[in-house]
């Protein structure tokens, strides 16, 4: 990787350079340009992960692809993760948890998510996975615009707020068709709790089904201004709910 710029200079040369391209390209891309260096995918195994879970396994199955067993996830999750690990034959996919000291000294009995789910999702996801990229220059999520509040500002390629590291967003402008065509299309399994209402799909005591109508993330931390786990922000706190979504121009990859 280029040693004479900054991450931000080459998040800013590689929106340039790819800001007209699609999602395949985008992706494609990144796992071979040298301004990206080494990267993994973290995936939730959640509602949407198996776009991008099934893009990475015909481009490079090799990649790592680092998974958050918070120990808190819906027994169906851990169950459609193993499922499609194996069907996509994802060769390198690194289960990881929350270190268990930290478990036995700040929430041993499996309480913290009811008075207060930042510490529990920092405890249990921002610094397991601070752990597990140690060593990556760049990860690959699975945001896009569509899904609101601070994802509707997002580009391809952005700073990790929390390391000195690069972020790729391949699907930032996917709308939700794209994604329900791209499954339907390539004949992909769903995750088993879709079909009983959940649309965005965390850990289970911070996870509901959601009612015709509302936002497909209005499930998550239900009754909190909570949005977000903490992975994709910095440490100065919360993001707040807020309603409605951002259009989106792309369509499914050819």
């Amino acid at each position: 990787m280029p040693l004479d710029m900054t991450i931000p200079e080459r998040v800013a040369d590689l929106n340039t350079r790819y800001r007209h391209q699609g999602a395949t390209q985008v992706l494609e891309h990144a796992l071979d340009d040298p301004m990206v260096g080494q990267l993994a995918l973290v995936s939730s195994f959640g509602a949407e992960s198996v776009v991008l879970l099934h893009l990475i396994s015909v481009m490079a199955p090799t990649t790592p692809v680092i998974f958050l067993d918070t120990e808190l996830l819906f027994p169906e999750t851990l169950a459609y993760q193993e499922d499609l690990a194996e069907r996509l034959k994802l060769s390198d996919v690194r289960r990881i948890q929350p270190d268990r000291m930290e478990v036995f000294a700040e929430d041993n009995e499996n309480l913290l998510h009811q008075s207060d789910p930042d510490s529990c999702c920092n405890l249990r996801k921002t610094r397991p996975l601070a752990r597990a990229l140690d060593g990556f220059d760049t990860w690959i999520t699975g945001r896009k615009r569509f899904q609101g509040g601070q994802r509707t500002l997002l580009d391809f390629f952005e700073m990790d707020p929390n390391a000195p590291r690069i972020k790729v967003n391949p699907l930032v402008h996917w709308e939700r068709d794209n994604v329900a065509e791209y499954i339907l299309n390539n004949r992909l399994p769903r995750h088993p709790l879709i079909s009983k209402g959940f649309q965005s799909i965390g850990c289970a005591p911070c996870t509901s089904a959601v009612k015709e109508g509302e936002d497909p993330r209005a499930g998550r931390w239900r009754n909190h201004q909570k949005i977000e786990c903490g992975i994709h922000f910095g440490t100065d706190g919360p993001l707040e709910r807020t309603l409605g979504f951002a259009s989106a121009t792309e369509g499914v990859p050819r």
